[in-house]
This record gives structure tokens, sequence and C-alpha cells, in this order.
């Protein structure tokens, strides 16, 4: 079971190659299959919601 996904579109900020980013939701990160980069992702417990 792969619970990497491509992410179409979008370029890697390190090195700029198009359709290199991958998204890891296991690991709860963002890398580039190019150059190695890798971004944690941050997710929003509140869900956007504000008081």
């Amino acid at each position: 079971m792969n619970l990497a996904h491509v992410l179409n579109g979008l370029r890697c900020a390190s090195c700029g190659t198009l359709n290199a980013l991958w998204l890891d939701l296991a690991r709860a990160l963002v890398e580039c299959r190019e150059c190695g980069q890798t971004a944690l992702i941050l997710t929003d417990t509140d869900e956007g919601r504000s008081l």
C-alpha cells in the first residue's frame, strides 16, 4: 500500500523541478524526488474556525 501521492503542477522551491513533489501522509511531509528536499506538513487542528 502506497500512501505517497505526486503533486502535479507544482515546482520544488529548492531545485525548480516540475512534478517532482510527493505528498507522504503517513510521515506528514512533502518530498522532492529530484533533490531530496523535504518539508513537514502542519495541520490546522481548529480546521479554520475562529472564535
